[in-house]
């Protein structure tokens, strides 16, 4: 079992910033990956960014250039900074990790969310 909290979300203005923080707690010894994914009032979820075991992360191309995803692995924590803040960019953020073994995920852990608002 893993367990995931996620924090630092809030009401930003356009072009402000904001760093996430997703802390992990559990048995997180076979976990390969952790993604920051959204869901804005009527949309379908996206991924935002994901981080990986080999330090490799992926961004989806409307964040690419204003996230970064990071871990501090003393802290069993995952960040996104966040800058240059859009409208479009308000969603709730939420945390997954998951376990892969080649291209099949065999389970993931999803944590409540954090509500992240740009004024415009």
């Amino acid at each position: 079992q893993v367990q995931l909290v996620e924090s630092g979300g809030g009401l930003v203005q356009a072009g402000g910033s904001r760093r996430l923080s997703c802390a992990a707690s559990g048995n997180t010894f076979n976990i390969n990956s952790v993604g920051w994914y959204r869901q804005a009032p009527g949309k379908q979820r996206e991924m935002v960014a994901t981080i990986h075991n080999s330090g490799s992360t992926n961004y989806a191309d409307s964040v690419k250039g204003r996230f970064t995803i990071s871990r501090e692995n003393a802290k069993n924590t995952v960040y996104l900074q966040m800058n240059s803040l859009k409208p479009e960019d308000t969603a709730v953020y939420y945390c997954n990790a998951w376990r892969s073994v080649g291209i099949q995920r065999l389970y993931d852990y999803w944590g409540q969310g954090t509500q992240v608002t740009v004024s415009s």
